[in-house]
Order: C-alpha cells, then sequence, then structure tokens
C-alpha cells in the first residue's frame, strides 16, 4: 500500500464552503481509497491506495466529486508520504536546536513553479519573514502571524501561478506521525 495526504484548501473557514470530515471521507471512498482519515477540520486526509495514483489527476478527481456534491471549487494538492516525510526532514528553519515551531509553516504548490514565477517572488524584500522554496514546498519562517504575513497563500498563487495551501508545521508533524502509524 502506498500513503497519501490530500490536502484541501478554504474548507470550514469562517462558515464558508462547509464540509463534515465524515462525508469527505465517503467522497474519498467512491474514488477508491482505503484507510481513509481525516485530520481536523481543515480538509487534511491520509489515505492509502494499492494502485499507482497520478497525484495531479487524483486530485483533479476529488475536486471534481466536490463541486459534483456541493457546488463549490476546492483546490485539492495531494503528495505522497514518503515524499512529505523527505521536505520535512529537509526543512532548513527547523535545523537549529532552538527553533520556534509555532513560527514555521510549508506552503505546499500544486506543481513546481517556472523560473519566471520565482524570479517574481525573489524579486519581493524587506520582509521579516522568511521562505525557501523547493520543488513543490515553500518553507515558511514567520515571525508573528500567519494571518498577517505577506507570504500567504494568495502571494504565491499570484507570483508563481500556481495553486497553494499551507499548513502549519505542528499540523505537517501530526500528519507525519499519524501516517506513520497506520
Amino acid at each position: 500500500m502506498k500513503k497519501y495526504l490530500a490536502i484541501l484548501r478554504g474548507i470550514n473557514v469562517g462558515g464558508r464552503r462547509k464540509l463534515l470530515m465524515a462525508d469527505l471521507k465517503l467522497l474519498c471512498q467512491e474514488l477508491g481509497w482505503s484507510e481513509i482519515q481525516t485530520y481536523i477540520q481543515s480538509g487534511n486526509v491520509l489515505f492509502d491506495t494499492k494502485k499507482k495514483i497520478d497525484l495531479v489527476k487524483e486530485a483533479k478527481k476529488l475536486q471534481e466529486a466536490i463541486k459534483a456534491k456541493y457546488d463549490y471549487e476546492v483546490p485539492v494538492i495531494i503528495v505522497a508520504f514518503k515524499d512529505l516525510q523527505k521536505v520535512a526532514d529537509d526543512n532548513p528553519f527547523a535545523k537549529s536546536k532552538d527553533f520556534d515551531i509555532s513560527q514555521l509553516h510549508l506552503t505546499f504548490l500544486g506543481e513546481i513553479p517556472t523560473k519566471e514565477g520565482l524570479a517574481k517572488v525573489n524579486e519581493i524584500q524587506g520582509l521579516q519573514d522568511e521562505f525557501k522554496i523547493v520543488e513543490k514546498y515553500v518553507y515558511l519562517k514567520i515571525q508573528n502571524s500567519y494571518h498577517k504575513t505577506k507570504l500567504n497563500n494568495n502571494f504565491f498563487e499570484k507570483k508563481l501561478e500556481v495553486k497553494a495551501t499551507t499548513r502549519n508545521w505542528k499540523t505537517v508533524s501530526k500528519l507525519l506521525t499519524l501516517a506513520n502509524e497506520k
């Protein structure tokens, strides 16, 4: 069995795009996923599958299933857990012994950004917050609150022209723990 994580953006936020986790699990079962487990209401779905999947196509299937049932768009990004484990292990901001977990976040990108997109992002200067882009991931070190940073999903989507969704490092760590317990 191969383990994956589906990450949904913008559900159950401020009373908009409500989606119960039990209903989400049913939709995932209809896609043929197994060992489905959700984590918190923000749209984190751990699952296994026997078949090899195309991550982009499988994400699109879940997006379409949500659109058909609930009549709203929800961006979905799927990553293999083996890749997520490597990304977590390589976090440059978590290398020091005294890092503050509350400052760390990981932005998941729908695809690897173009050189042009990366150039646009690297033009930004004068921020107190830090970031590093590696393939389809953006490591973030946010000094204050993620909700106040300019380095949010909208920023990366606009500059890189790819979809993005972010999780705090505590959530990333918990998802890895849950996957390893399965």
